[in-house]
C-alpha cells in the first residue's frame, strides 16, 4: 500500500461538506484500495484517525485505530482520566453521530491537518455512531472518553470542521512549548497557567 499526502489547514477541501458514498462506490475496487491507503497513511503519520477530506477526497469516509502501543508513556492515572482504551482498526462510511452524554470533557488534541500543534478542545463525553463498514454493512458503535473524542474529531472533518474551530485558543501550542510548559499537567492546571478567557 502507498501513503498519501495529508492536506493542511487552508486547503478548501477541509471546509467542504463531504458527500455520501453509494453502495456501488463502496464495492468498487478503487474505494477498497483507498481504505488500505488511508489506513497506511494514518499509521505512518502516526495518528489515531484519518478522514477522507484530509487526503483531498471530499467523501464521507473515516478510518480509526488507537492501538495499545500508542498508550505507552501515559500513566494508568492519565489513561483513566482520558478514559482511553485500545480501539481496533475500523472503517466508517456515511457516519451519523448522536451525542448521548453531552458532559463536556476538555483535553489536548492534535490534528494531522494542523500539523505539529496541540490545543485543548472540549468534546462530549459519550456518543453513538451509525455507519457502514468497508463492505457496506450497517453497524452502530457507542463510545465514551477518548474514543468518543476521536469519533467527534474525525466526523467533524466530514462537515468542514477542524479542531481549531472548537479549541480554547489560549492553549494553542507548538510541540516544544507543549512539552516545556504543559506536559504532564492536567487541563485544569494548564488553564490556570494561561489565565481566564478574555471578556467581550
Amino acid at each position: 500500500m502507498a501513503t498519501l499526502e495529508i492536506v493542511q489547514v487552508g486547503d478548501p477541501v477541509l471546509r467542504m461538506q463531504a458527500r455520501e458514498l453509494s453502495p456501488r462506490e463502496i464495492a468498487s475496487s478503487e474505494l477498497q484500495e483507498l481504505f488500505g491507503h488511508m489506513r497506511d497513511t494514518m499509521r505512518a503519520a502516526p495518528g489515531v484517525g484519518l478522514a477522507a477530506p484530509q487526503i483531498g477526497a471530499s467523501i464521507q469516509l473515516v478510518v480509526i485505530e488507537d492501538p495499545a502501543e500508542f498508550h505507552q508513556g501515559y500513566t494508568p492515572e492519565q489513561l483513566a482520566a482520558r478514559e482511553r482504551t485500545p480501539v481496533d482498526y475500523h472503517v466508517l462510511i456515511n457516519p451519523r453521530l448522536t451525542i448521548e452524554n453531552a458532559e463536556p470533557v476538555e483535553h489536548f488534541e492534535g490534528c494531522l491537518s494542523f500539523a505539529t500543534f496541540h490545543m485543548v478542545v472540549p468534546r462530549a463525553r459519550g456518543v453513538r455512531v451509525e455507519a457502514l463498514d468497508e463492505h457496506g454493512r450497517p453497524f452502530t458503535r457507542r463510545a465514551v472518553g477518548w474514543y468518543a473524542r476521536i469519533l467527534q474529531h474525525e466526523i467533524d472533518h466530514l462537515h468542514g470542521v477542524v479542531c481549531c474551530d472548537r479549541m480554547d485558543p489560549r492553549t494553542l501550542a507548538t510541540p516544544t512549548n507543549y512539552t516545556r510548559f504543559y506536559g504532564g499537567k492536567t487541563v485544569a492546571e494548564v488553564l490556570a497557567i494561561v489565565g481566564p478567557k478574555p471578556v467581550g
